[in-house]
């Protein structure tokens, strides 16, 4: 039971609901309207660049604080400084390396120097 137009063999296709509302033409967006216009914004500014910071210390240096870092046998390392931790562990008669003391009194205020690899880490 196909709906069959007069004198063809194809069948007729049943209306689509949206056949039953009026079409209306789309309002032009700003944005298409507006496309051919060449417009020019300011650019923002991009920011000042950071001041330089301190220069990099001896990547041995780093390597000797790092192990330190890495050694259990001084204590925790997490809340305290490195001066803090050698000072600590001299007082407990653990003997830590000379060489980060001297390091650490060499650079007080170095962050890369004065500060275990974990203080970025909250406790």
């Amino acid at each position: 039971m196909s709906r069959l137009p007069a004198g063809r063999g194809v069948p007729m296709r049943p209306p689509r609901i949206t056949e039953s509302f009026p079409r209306r033409r789309r309002r032009l967006r700003d944005r298409d309207r507006d496309k051919d216009k060449v417009c020019v914004t300011p650019r923002p500014r991009d920011p000042p660049p950071d001041p330089p910071g301190p220069p990099l210390p001896d990547p041995t240096l780093m390597e000797t604080l790092r192990s330190f870092d890495l050694a259990w046998e001084y204590g925790p390392c997490t809340g305290i400084t490195r001066l803090q931790r050698w000072e600590r562990a001299q007082a407990l008669g653990l003997s830590p390396p000379l060489t980060v003391r001297e390091a650490l009194l060499k650079h007080p205020d170095h962050p890369d120097i004065a500060y275990s690899l974990w203080h970025e880490y909250p406790l």
